[in-house]
């Protein structure tokens, strides 16, 4: 057996359980061909570099598979038929990676950012004063081109 991570973006007008739905369909076909799906990870809805079929976001959804070829072939296979999937990507690796994906751990550590210390007290900045609309020495009034 094999290890693979698989990713792919689903259209953005379809609902989280619908897609919840296509990756239990794809985790199906790798379990009946002797895998296991051995995490998946939903990321969100995110925008995309470029339009896709006329989207502009999609739903990602991440595999980490443990099985054979002919699995992977099947799930591709039916990515390909599916109208709801925009793009997928299977990739082969060397071992699975333990624990939340790079994208699941900067989406949490994103929120614990706080104060940025390097800004400092500003304390009260106060009205600004009004402007003066009077035209500069160097400029020429607007219509006078003599």
């Amino acid at each position: 057996m094999s290890f693979y991570e698989s990713i792919f973006i689903a259209r953005q007008d379809i609902s989280a359980p619908q897609v919840d739905a296509i990756a239990d369909q794809f985790t199906t076909v790798i379990e009946d061909k002797g895998g296991k799906v051995a995490k998946r990870e939903y990321w969100g809805l995110r925008s995309l570099a470029y339009r896709i079929k006329k989207n502009r976001k999609g739903h990602y959804v991440l595999l980490n598979i443990d099985g054979g070829a002919e699995g992977i072939k099947e799930m591709e296979r039916q990515m390909r038929l599916h109208e709801d999937v925009l793009r997928y990507m299977t990739v082969r690796v060397d071992e699975l990676e333990e624990g939340p994906s790079v994208v699941m751990r900067n989406k949490s550590e994103r929120g614990d950012r706080g104060e940025r210390g390097d800004r400092g007290d500003r304390g009260e900045r106060g009205d600004r004063p009004p402007r003066d609309h009077s035209p500069r020495p160097e400029e020429k009034p607007k219509g006078d081109d003599k």
